[in-house]
């Protein structure tokens, strides 16, 4: 009961938290508020203390369906307020809370899909945790490339009212966008390599469409980090990659799981 009523304000406090952000977005202020920000590492504790009870369950280890998400966005979450002591990526606030207030939700409330497991070896963990850095760092580039397409529709029509007014220049929202795409796809090599070496088998029949999909997004990335390096490769291309490639990683995973959990009922 007592998780239950932290999870609720946790989500409450993001949700005041994205008011204020979008309060100051309509103000046009370009700074990020001391407000948002406290409010945010306030929720984040709650939101580790709720995802923590979620996922480890007397002991033992569950990432069922329902479960996985809150502790992606805690990661997600604790990667942006990283990247906002470098950058101003406060924009992206707007999406990133509400969105953790409804995984915090799920967790609570949603069934569990899955048994939980024991203790997980080391080199199991290292893949777990270097595949949630990698998916929340190339989740905040895959939003940050959502505001550089509209920003640059935005440019090319000249209109020159409206979010484009707060955002920073094109030039710099680009290079945060392949500073978080490099980021994660050196997480991304870390989170295949680990598998495939401390997983019993990273291409068995309930893990092949996660590896393949996984490998192939892999590809995505790198061909358009190695594009803007030597054919300097901007704007709406890397837009397209970008977002293909965040789209299978979602699939890889989130779709596999929904499969075997929600359709088959598989544990």
């Amino acid at each position: 009961m007592l998780v239950t009523f932290l999870a609720v304000m946790t989500a409450l406090l993001y949700l005041v938290a994205t008011g204020i952000q979008l309060m100051h977005l309509v103000q046009r202020r370009q700074q990020i508020d001391r407000k948002v920000i406290t409010l945010g590492v306030i929720a984040l504790l709650g939101h580790a203390i709720v995802a923590w009870n979620a996922v480890v369950v007397d002991g033992d280890i569950s990432l069922g369906f329902y479960k996985v998400p809150a502790l992606l966005f805690l990661v997600i979450n604790i990667a942006c307020i990283i990247v906002l002591l470098r950058r101003p990526l406060q924009n992206l606030l707007v999406v990133i809370f509400p969105l953790s207030a409804l995984s915090i939700l799920v967790s609570i409330f949603g069934p569990e899909t899955s048994t939980a497991e024991g203790q997980l070896p080391k080199g199991v963990l290292i893949h777990v945790a270097s595949s949630l850095l990698a998916y929340a760092v190339l989740t905040l580039a895959a939003f940050q490339a959502a505001l550089v397409a509209v920003q640059d529709h935005q440019l090319k029509h000249r209109h020159t009212r409206g979010i484009i007014q707060v955002l920073p220049p094109l030039q710099l929202m680009e290079t945060m966008l392949f500073e978080l795409l490099w980021v994660g796809v050196v997480l991304l090599t870390v989170s295949i390599g680990s598998g495939m070496i401390f997983l019993d088998d990273i291409f068995a029949q309930h893990l092949v469409h996660k590896t393949v999909l996984t490998i192939i997004a892999w590809c995505l990335f790198s061909v358009l980090l190695w594009g803007h390096s030597q054919r300097g490769w901007r704007a709406q291309t890397a837009v397209r990659l970008t977002l293909a490639g965040f789209a299978l990683l979602m699939l890889a995973y989130f779709g596999s799981k929904l499969v075997l959990e929600l359709v088959l009922q598989r544990p």
